[in-house]
């Protein structure tokens, strides 16, 4: 029989769940051709460390690295030190050099991992000192530490440049001297205010479509720079619109964890690549839905992946920025570390209910690779919120 538990609900009371008994999803190894597929993963905090955790960063490398091996044997690329593994949220740049230097030197022993890694602005805090030369400078440091090490680049919005950027103008100039230096094509990264309110008005102005027209330019005028550009607004009709626009050597990069499936898909203009937090959770069906692809079969592909969106659209639910809660939550479920802790104890960030529902909707969707393990790994984060 499928192991039951008691499970909190949103309205305060408590009700028995049995598990769906569903056999786990397992993705299928081998490279991926029709789509590149890159999950930006998260990193797995130290709790045995000697730290103050709210101010000092302390990580499980053996951990850490061993989920990026995980990834690559399912065919899935990484995206190294984004968003996901809490960059502006307690993941300092001195630790992301660390990171990406391991991560790099982990790819180069695998056959065929492919990586990118971020590369930002993080140690340069807006103020009203912060100049657009600052700006550039932090972004050269970081590029270049990227490249250093055989690196690739993804390049992160700023919030210094969003603070101090008195216009278009302004995010053109600093692009375009990036751009004019890196040596390798780049993934550019639009990372819209639900993700972090600090990006608010990203590219130079809060109107969506005089944004988009910004960055537009910025690709038209830096085709041979650019390997693609990595869209996280949650808006499917913008995406595309942009899509469709780009010169024909530019990936569209899905960051749309509410609607990917289809984004994905394509439809009779084309399709997008993949660079999303979400497969971090998800990254086995995101394995069997791309090959799936790859061997022509639209109807598997959606059908490995249909159960996976209202998860996706849970752990990225409003406010979306916590979603590294929810990742971190189901690799504890799912074995791939030995504790629910997170650099600068973001762990709190969602309440109990939430990651109960979390972890029905990762159940009904053959998420749970050890449905026991996660049944007794679930009751222990229960017990500690006085659910017996």
């Amino acid at each position: 029989m499928p192991p039951s538990l008691t499970l909190p609900r949103a309205d305060g009371t408590l009700t028995r769940y049995t598990l769906s008994g569903r056999t786990p999803i397992a993705g299928a190894p081998g490279p991926i051709r029709s789509r590149v597929g890159m999950a930006a993963v998260h990193v797995v905090a130290n709790p045995l460390a000697a730290i103050n955790p709210t101010l000092d960063v302390a990580l499980d490398w053996d951990a850490t690295l061993a989920f990026r091996r995980h990834i690559w044997s399912l065919g899935l690329a990484v995206a190294e030190a984004m968003d996901t593994s809490q960059r502006g949220m307690g993941f300092p740049w001195s630790s992301a050099k660390e990171l990406i230097k391991r991560s790099v030197a982990e790819a180069k022993m695998i056959p065929g991992a492919v990586i990118a890694s971020g590369a930002g602005t993080d140690d340069l805090q807006p103020g009203p000192r912060v100049t657009l030369a600052d700006v550039e400078a932090a972004y050269e440091e970081s590029c270049g530490f990227i490249e250093s090490v055989g690196g690739r680049i993804i390049l992160m919005a700023s919030r210094a440049l969003a603070a101090c950027a008195k216009g278009a103008d302004d995010y053109v100039k600093v692009y375009g001297r990036i751009l004019g230096q890196v040596r390798e094509p780049v993934i550019i990264h639009w990372l819209g205010d639900m993700f972090d309110p600090a990006l608010a008005g990203y590219w130079g102005s809060h109107d969506l479509d005089r944004a988009a027209e910004t960055l537009l330019a910025i690709v038209s005028d830096y085709v041979p720079k650019i390997d693609g550009v990595k869209i996280s607004l949650l808006d499917q009709k913008r995406e595309l619109a942009m899509r469709r626009r780009f010169p024909a050597s530019v990936r569209m990069y899905t960051g749309d964890d509410f609607d990917y499936p289809t984004t994905i898909g394509g439809d009779a203009h084309g399709y997008s690549d993949a660079l999303l937090g979400i497969f971090d959770v998800i990254a086995p069906a995101a394995s069997a839905a791309l090959h799936a692809l790859d061997r022509g079969d639209r109807a598997e592909f959606e059908r490995v992946l249909a159960p996976t969106l209202p998860l996706s659209r849970h752990v990225f639910g409003a406010p979306t920025r916590f979603y590294k809660t929810g990742v971190v939550f189901a690799a504890y479920l799912n074995g791939h570390q030995s504790h629910f802790r997170m650099v600068g104890g973001l762990e709190s960030a969602r309440s109990i209910p939430h990651l109960a529902e979390q972890f029905v909707l990762m159940d009904a969707a053959g998420l749970l690779r050890d449905p026991e393990q996660a049944a007794e790994r679930m009751r222990r984060v229960l017990a500690v919120a006085g659910v017996s």
